[in-house]
This record gives C-alpha cells, structure tokens and sequence, in this order.
C-alpha cells in the first residue's frame, strides 16, 4: 500500500475511533449523568434498573439513529457534489429534503393509514423535488449559481406547501412539530428498526458507485472516453443520494448542512478520491450528527432543541462562506 493511502486508511480508523468516543460520551451525558466506570458496568451487566432503562431505551436508540442519519446525509451531499460537480450541492439546497418532508408531512397529517410506506413515499417526494431542481436549472448545461437559484424556488414551492398543510390540520400539527425541525426527541428502537435496513441498502449501494463517481469528476469528455454513460451513472448516483436522504427525512424531519459541511471537511483532510472520501464522509457524518444531537440535548437543559437547529447555526455560516469563496 503506497504511504499516502496507508494515511488515509489510519485516519478513516482514527475518525472511527472517534465516532465510538463520542458516541459513549452522547449515551453517558444528560440529565442523568453516566461516569465512565458505571456506563460499562451499565453496558455489559445491564443491570435492572432506572438508569438501564435511560441508557438503552432512550439514549442508545437516539445516538444510533444520529449516527445513521449523519453518515446518510453526509454520504448524500458527497454524491450529489460529484454527480454536479457543484462543491454547494447538498440535499437540503437541491430541494431533496424540503420534498422528501413535504411527502412525509402529507402522509402524516392527511394520509396517517399510509404511515408504513413513510420511507418510500419521502424518497419518492425527494426524487420529484431533484427532478424539478434538474429541470429548472438546466440550460445549455448546469451551473451552480442556477442549481442554488432552482433549489431556493423549489424549497419554497414546497415549503408554502408544507405551511399549507400545516394550517389546514393545525389539530394535528403539534404531534409532528419538533419532526418539521429536525428532531430526534422521542426516538426509540422501533424508529431504528425502521431506518437501518434502508441505511444498510442505501450506503452499500453508495460504495458500488466510487468508481463512477471519481469518474464523474473528470467531467463529461473525460468520462465518455473512459467509457461511462455519463446521463445514466448521473442519474444512477443522484437515486442513490436521494434514497439516503430521503429515508433520512422520514424518520427525523430536515437536517440541514450536514451534507454541505461533512464532504467538503472530508475533502480538506483526505482528498477527493472518493475510494477514501465517501468511507470517511460516512464516519464523520455520524460523528458530527451524534456530537450536535448531544449538544442540542444539553446546551438549553432540562429544554431539548431540535438537533436542526443546530446543524443550521453552524451549517449557515459556513454556506455563505463557501458561497463567497466561490464567487472569487
């Protein structure tokens, strides 16, 4: 193995390292503290009492839908990145989650009887809404600034939707609206039973694209030449990173900026080979949703906030600073 990729490999495993640290300092904090010592004496003797019942029932299904979620989202954004070539893309700008939510929130408060096709309904929602950014944003080819504009119009189509539907059942409103911010609040072990199987599919169906999507990066000539159908492994790519963030989105609502911010530090630390960067992209988009879901239970206690209200205040500011760095 050549030393730079010997590099990468030791820092994918250091980043796991990491996601593991923070994924047991998540479970031990809170309102309920957990020492080191008690928390693995909790773990592995699961003793039958209160404080079992926190770390198991209420925390650990929490953290790992955090860190499904992340690595998700991250994964999406990375794809959509390279299927663009827009370093911008992510699945909240491109409207993915706004139609994703928009399905969901449909299904929730119109159509409750459909709850069990919930992921599908929310990737399908995802799927029209990159359609439309697509559509919208073509001409004579795809430039960012025109996929940022598209994206603006099409999260706002569908977000008066959302309001729409909010107002005309606002009876019902309150049951999903810590879910319309991006909330992790109340998840337990049957919402994981629900996102891992689609998880497991989506980021195993993402690493059968590296190939593909370091091609993509060489742009259109390159990659016609090389022997790739360009429309269809962009077509290909962009299912996938809807599917991601479409199944996301149906368990938890819209978290923004996780997939802007997750591939573009990925990128800062191991390159642009996505042979490394959707494996690492993975591991520190669960370790990023993990570490803000912890902050967000515990910087405003005994109040918990939506873990997308995170994301936001930290994801904004450093949108505007690649928007800024990418007009120079």
């Amino acid at each position: 193995m050549e030393t730079s990729s010997f590099k990468k490999v030791n820092l994918i495993i250091a980043s796991i390292i990491l996601l593991l640290a923070i994924f047991l300092l998540s479970v031990a904090v809170g309102s309920v503290k957990f020492p080191f010592k008690e928390l693995i004496n909790t773990l592995i003797e699961r003793p039958d009492n209160v404080k079992t019942s926190i770390l198991y029932d209420l925390r650990m299904p929490r953290a790992i839908i955090a860190m499904l979620v992340g690595a998700n989202l991250a994964v999406s954004g990375a794809l959509l990145q390279s299927v663009m070539r827009n370093p911008l893309a992510d699945p909240g700008l491109t409207g993915i989650s706004t139609g994703a939510s928009f399905v969901a929130i449909l299904l929730m408060l119109v159509f409750p009887q459909y709850y069990s096709i919930l992921p599908i309904g929310a990737f399908l929602g995802g799927a029209l809404a990159c359609m439309m950014v697509f559509l919208l944003a073509w001409k004579n080819g795809i430039k960012p600034v025109r996929i940022i504009l598209a994206g603006v119009a099409v999260n706002a189509i569908l977000g008066g939707g959302t309001s729409l539907l909010s107002i005309l059942h606002s009876d019902k409103i309150q049951g999903v609206l810590m879910w319309v911010n991006g909330s992790l609040v109340g998840k337990s072990w049957h919402h994981v039973g629900i996102l891992l199987p689609h998880a497991i599919i989506g980021l195993g169906l993402s690493l059968t694209t590296i190939h593909s999507a370091n091609l993509l990066q060489l742009g259109d000539d390159a990659a016609t030449n090389l022997g790739i159908n360009v429309n269809r492994t962009r077509i290909l790519l962009s299912a996938v990173a809807v599917y991601l963030a479409g199944i996301s989105v149906s368990v938890v609502g819209i978290i923004g900026f996780v997939g802007l911010v997750v591939p573009h530090i990925a990128r800062l630390l191991i390159g642009s080979n996505y042979k490394f960067l959707l494996p690492f992209s993975m591991v520190l988009g669960a370790t990023t949703l993990v570490f803000a879901d912890m902050v967000a239970r515990t910087i405003a206690a005994p109040i918990e906030l939506p873990v997308g209200i995170i994301m936001a205040v930290v994801g904004g500011p450093f949108f505007l600073y690649l928007l800024r760095k990418g007009e120079k």
